[in-house]
């Protein structure tokens, strides 16, 4: 269920969600519907599926597909789902995004392909080929932290004329170039990165994008809430008492999906173990996002609007 407003078409506040798995390893779909359901009725009107947090190199296409057929099924059309299609393979995009199409998908997030690093035409070509392929939107996801290649900005330019392509993951750390599409498009913007999260949307996003949401899902709806009321000091405030947890997962040398499955287990939430080459945290740092994460907890009052 894409929505009817333009400026936001997978909605505002999404959360990039984990893929559960049981304690052996395999695929928990009906954890997955649990946490779906969790998180969209705390606040989440849009959630993606099978991209980096939700382990999307390590999980078959079967799987991938199955994911997105059981969270329809757990949300029906309370939240958009977008299918983390990309891969290092142009035909492999391809077939996984006719793939989530016939899941029920709403769009596809499409990373630029990682490792073979291709310069910008060649990126384009990528893009346009996977856009042609179905007939979901598309949001371009953006991290060359990741995949070595950045989409530059006069690329996404280009690729904004192209009338399946409308929206873009940001985590590029480039604010420059972020007003620069934001100016010169009518993308739907989306920050990718917690802690750009309300800076990014003061200058025109659409919203987020969010792996610290697995976890506090009213968190920065509310920032975009109070935000959206005028009351821009409070969103400022509510995006600086976040910065303790985004700090603890997502800037602590582990990647965001094992801090985020380590706090949603220390909770009793669905998420399981991190399949291979990740591994698991340990108790240690498992205390100190906990930590991290009753503090923030302490002030849950403040997310209410």
């Amino acid at each position: 269920m894409t929505t009817d407003d333009d400026s936001a078409p997978f909605g505002r506040a999404l959360c990039a969600m984990v893929t559960p798995f049981t304690g052996s390893g395999a695929l928990d779909l009906d954890g997955a519907q649990r946490l779906a359901d969790r998180l969209v009725s705390r606040g989440c009107d849009g959630l993606v599926l099978s991209g980096t947090t939700g382990e999307s190199p390590t999980t078959t296409d079967a799987e991938k597909a199955a994911l997105v057929t059981a969270v329809r099924e757990a949300v029906g059309d309370r939240a958009a789902l977008v299918a983390g299609v990309g891969t290092a393979a142009t035909r492999h995009t391809v077939e996984l995004a006719l793939a989530a199409e016939k899941a029920g998908a709403d769009g596809l997030l499409v990373v630029a392909p990682y490792y073979s690093r291709p310069p910008q035409d060649a990126l384009e070509a990528h893009f346009r080929e996977v856009a042609d392929a179905s007939g979901l939107p598309v949001m371009l996801y953006d991290i060359p932290g990741r995949t070595g290649t950045r989409i530059e900005p006069d690329t996404v330019v280009r690729l904004a004329a192209h009338p399946r392509i409308v929206a873009v993951k940001d985590c590029a750390y480039d604010l420059l170039g972020a007003q620069k599409v934001l100016s010169r498009t009518g993308l739907a913007y989306y920050a990718g990165c917690d802690e750009q999260i309300l800076p990014l949307y003061a200058i025109g996003a659409a919203g987020y994008v969010s792996t610290v949401a697995n976890v506090v899902p009213e968190l920065f709806r509310a920032v975009l809430d109070a935000f959206d009321a005028g009351d821009t000091g409070r969103a400022a405030l509510l995006q600086r008492r976040a910065v303790p947890l985004v700090e603890s997962m997502m800037a602590a040398g582990l990647p965001g999906t094992v801090t985020a499955k380590a706090l949603l287990g220390a909770l009793g939430l669905p998420a399981g173990p991190v399949r291979a080459p990740l591994r698991s945290a340990d108790r240690e740092t498992t205390a100190s996002l906990l930590a991290a994460y009753e503090e923030l907890a302490a002030d849950a009052g403040q997310f209410q609007a």
